[in-house]
């Protein structure tokens, strides 16, 4: 019979556990978010299935995405054209 083998993680080893998953989280919401907002299907399952520590999700959000605006979409008015002056002929 094989005994179970107790593992201790240090407190160190703990730390930097912590701060990588709050890493990845940050990073594949972010692109999780954006492939969802540009309908990119095959990126989205992508990154929520493949867990490269936030590697994949910038090289996305780098080169990938399409719109690249999504979070601070810009508002453009038009200005308003002069309306054309009606010329109306004087009956006789």
């Amino acid at each position: 019979m094989v005994e179970p083998v107790n593992v201790a993680l240090p407190a160190a080893g703990l730390v930097v556990l912590i701060i990588a998953m709050v890493w990845t989280m940050i990073w594949t919401g972010i692109a999780l978010w954006r492939s969802a907002k540009n309908n990119q299907i095959a990126w989205f399952i992508v990154l929520f299935l493949i867990n490269t520590l936030g590697i994949l999700e910038i090289i996305y959000l780098a080169f990938f995405q399409r719109n690249k605006n999504i979070a601070m979409p810009v508002v453009i008015k038009e200005k308003a054209k002069p309306a054309k002056k009606v010329v109306r002929k004087k009956k006789k």
